[in-house]
Parts: C-alpha cells; sequence; structure tokens
C-alpha cells in the first residue's frame, strides 16, 4: 500500500496498516523537508508519485476537499485502511479509498461511499448514507437512516439524531446536537443546532 500524506493522518493510518500486517510500500508528500513519518521514508512528492505508476494508494489527506481533488487527479486503484478494532457488520457496504479507525462502529445496511474518514470511537448506526470524502470525527455518535452529503464534516463529539439528513459540503461544529436537517454548505453549530453561516465551496 502507499500513502500520500505525512501528518497526523498519515501516521493513523500506517498504524492501521501494520496492525493489520499489511505493507506499506512508500509514503509520498509535498513538503521536503520531512523525510520519513513513523520510520516510512519519504519516497518523493505528488507527481513523483503519478508518473510512478505505483498502486494500490491511500490518500491520508484530512481536508476533505483536498483529498476530492487528489482523488480525482488520480486514475489508479485506491485501496482501504480498517482497524481490526473496528466494528462493521458484514451487512455494510464501504467505498474505496476509506478509513475506519480503533474503535469505530458501523451497523447493518450501512453505505460508506469513497475516500470517507470514519474517526476514532465514532458511531454510525444501522441504515445510514455516508457521501464519498466525508469525515465524521472522533466521538461522533449517527443514529439510524441518517444520510450525510458529499465532502461533510462532521466535528469532534457531535450528536446525529435518527433520520436526519445533512447536506453536501456542510459543516457541523464540535459537540453539536443535530435533531433537523441540515442544508448544503450549511455551518451548524450548538444544542441544538444553528446554521450560522455557509462555507463557500
Amino acid at each position: 500500500m502507499h500513502i500520500i500524506g505525512a501528518g497526523g493522518q498519515a501516521k493513523v493510518i500506517i498504524d492501521i496498516l501494520l496492525t493489520s500486517n499489511q505493507e506499506i510500500n512508500g509514503v509520498w508528500d509535498e513538503n521536503p523537508s520531512i523525510k520519513a513519518v513513523l520510520d516510512q521514508p519519504i519516497c518523493g512528492n505528488f507527481n513523483d508519485f503519478k508518473a510512478s505508476g505505483h498502486q494500490p494508494v491511500i490518500i491520508a489527506i484530512g481536508n476533505n476537499l483536498t483529498r476530492k481533488k487528489i482523488a480525482e487527479d488520480l486514475s489508479i486503484g485506491f485501496g482501504k485502511a480498517i482497524h481490526p478494532k473496528s466494528a462493521i457488520s458484514q451487512l455494510t457496504s464501504i467505498g474505496e479509498g476509506t478509513v475506519v479507525m480503533a474503535n469505530a462502529s458501523v451497523n447493518v445496511g450501512t453505505t460508506i461511499g469513497k475516500h470517507v474518514i470514519i474517526n476514532t470511537n465514532a458511531s454510525v448506526d444501522h441504515d445510514c448514507i455516508i457521501g464519498d470524502y466525508a469525515h465524521i470525527s472522533p466521538q461522533v455518535g449517527i443514529g439510524g437512516g441518517v444520510h450525510v452529503g458529499e465532502g461533510s464534516h462532521i466535528g469532534i463529539g457531535a450528536s446525529v439524531k435518527h433520520g436526519v439528513k445533512i447536506g453536501k459540503w456542510a459543516t457541523v461544529g464540535a459537540g453539536a446536537v443535530v435533531i433537523r436537517d441540515i442544508p448544503d454548505y450549511a455551518v451548524a453549530v450548538g444544542n441544538p443546532t444553528k446554521v450560522i453561516k455557509y462555507n463557500s465551496v
């Protein structure tokens, strides 16, 4: 497996791969001052990786929009990194490039898109749809039948009531309590959530 990015996200993914006994073939990053991450040497930058033809790869970039732009610029095979201490129903679909971290749970009937981050201790209940490039932060609790749109970010410790729809490229603040739908591009915070502005994406 190859990894694009050498920051904190890469460290977590490297740990997942090592814990899962998966081989790490190379790490690639744009910052020339970074020579290695967790003893994994940096092989070159993004253009070097594209020229190499290597695959599969996981994009270890936390920013959802950046992750999308890189993914769309590559026409290769993507891998997955799923921590062995996560709890994932066998009746769940998980797209390419997605990362599921330690102690996360994903329940029956849920569909998780491409290049999604399901972070540490997050809980996604039954029959949810998590759109491509979304990020479900640590300690988030998502009830059954929730739909999270493409590129949306649910902040650390947020709670989402069952059946709620969160639009695309929305941001839900840390610790927020979502009891009603959130529109596309909205930034919503508080308990219960209130839209305070809109993202420009």
